[in-house]
């Protein structure tokens, strides 16, 4: 229950779950929940076929996650009031941007100043967060509001310290589905996507990072929230390493400036997609067995001392991959983890802490994390489940750290799909670009 008016400060909160005494105060606005079939909090519509109740309302069901939301309700706010004193400088990072980066930064900075929507296009381990330090602390020190937003749990858990080091004198929020303790209004605010149904033109400077990623991609709601929690004269910076079609269309059009770095941070190429062919992995696999090159891969890791990350395409395969690995190896220690794994956080923080030798898991930690001097394996490469998105993404876990740049990325996969072969496209495309950017900055003058 909502007791205090800050709680509603560029919010969007269902009057049911507001306090009866904040109800009547004159800064709170009120408005339908539902505009005809559409609501209000995700832009959907709601077929009333499917959706009508016994009372004659009918109810979202695209973002019922968040609360049920019918056209009874009324939803309260009160405008942004951006309530925050401090005018000292909000930037305590010390490090020091590349050339590159700092080009980047520089034109990240120009766009929240002169409130644009943006587009930045970085390689995976291009150094994209701290490119955004400089721009954020221009904001917090004119007073603004500033978010952001990424769809996994694991990224925002990964920036909050981050932005909190970089920050430290800032306060600021975390906010995600299962977090402990209450909503607190600060001036710096890291999210889930999801957690953006929850505000109304609250933002100054709004970034949605990772704008590639399931489920934010695929959601129309979630790029509704983001566009309805900045304000009208807001700046929205998307971050991404593979942009959808969709944001580079808006690009061309000239509805989103397109900032563009095809070089990580350290100045050396996207390790890339080598395939090995298998046959018939997975039957091997329930029987006990792993494919012949993933073992001697494997074997050749653990003589060297080289960590590495396995990639499975499904929950559903983690127990037999987790027998198979220990009749395979039985002197190894085989931790899983998935996206409802209740000992997740802990499991990528041992293997952070160099406690694990490797980590198999699914796709939730395609993006987001950073483990250094790791190599990339991924088992059944050519499931469904894997966009071109996502495997470049998973590609681009290896090599992220200067003093290892050259991570090795391998793929078994019973055959070479399309998605695959894309790709490597892909990766090949920005090395490509960034072979050229190299010879420029060696180039005589």
């Amino acid at each position: 229950m909502i007791e205090q008016l800050s709680e509603l400060y560029g919010r969007q909160i269902p009057s049911r779950d507001v306090s009866p005494s904040l109800l009547n105060d004159s800064a709170v606005c009120r408005r339908p929940a539902f505009d005809g079939a559409y609501c209000q909090r995700c832009g959907q519509s709601a077929d009333r076929r499917s959706t009508t109740l016994p009372n004659g309302a009918i109810y979202c069901p695209h973002c019922i996650q968040m609360g049920r939301l019918t056209s009874n309700d009324e939803l309260c706010t009160i405008a942004e009031p951006n309530q925050f004193t401090s005018r000292l400088p909000a930037l305590t990072w010390t490090g020091v941007l590349t050339t590159l980066q700092a080009a980047c930064s520089h034109r990240i900075q120009a766009a929240f100043e002169q409130r644009q929507d943006t587009l930045l296009w970085a390689v995976t381990g291009a150094g994209k967060t701290e490119m955004l330090f400089p721009g954020i602390a221009w904001a917090l020190e004119a007073g603004l509001r500033v978010a952001v937003a990424s769809p996994r749990v694991d990224v925002c858990l990964e920036l909050a310290p981050r932005l909190q080091a970089a920050f430290n004198a800032v306060d600021q929020a975390v906010l995600y589905g299962d977090m402990k303790g209450a909503y607190q209004y600060c001036q710096l605010t890291i999210c889930t996507t999801h957690q953006l149904l929850r505000f109304y033109h609250a933002f100054d400077v709004l970034v949605v990072d990772e704008v590639d990623a399931f489920p934010f991609a695929s959601d129309p709601g979630l790029k509704y929230a983001s566009e309805q929690a900045k304000k009208p004269n807001g700046a929205l910076l998307y971050l991404t390493a593979t942009p959808s079609d969709w944001l580079q269309r808006a690009a061309r059009k000239g509805e989103l400036v397109m900032t563009y770095l095809p070089i990580r941070y350290h100045g050396h190429l996207l390790p890339e997609i080598k395939v090995v062919r298998t046959r018939d992995w997975r039957a091997k696999m329930h029987q006990g067995r792993l494919p012949d090159r993933l073992v001697r891969q494997m074997r050749e890791n653990f003589t060297h001392r080289r960590r590495f990350l396995l990639f499975a395409p499904h929950v559903a395969d983690l127990p037999a991959l987790k027998r198979a690995l220990e009749l395979t190896f039985p002197g190894e220690t085989v931790v899983t983890v998935h996206a409802t794994d209740p000992e997740r956080h802990a499991k990528v923080s041992r293997m952070r802490s160099r406690e694990l030798n490797f980590l198999v898991t699914t796709t939730i930690l395609e993006r987001g994390v950073t483990f250094p001097e790791i190599d990339v394996f991924v088992l059944g490469a050519e499931d469904q489940v894997f966009s071109t998105a996502a495997l470049v993404q998973i590609a681009g876990r290896a090599g992220r750290s200067a003093s290892d740049p050259d991570g090795a990325v391998r793929f078994y996969a019973n055959q070479l799909t399309e998605v695959i072969k894309t790709a490597q496209q892909q990766i090949k495309f920005v090395n490509r670009k960034a072979r050229r950017i190299q010879h420029d900055s060696v180039r005589p003058m």
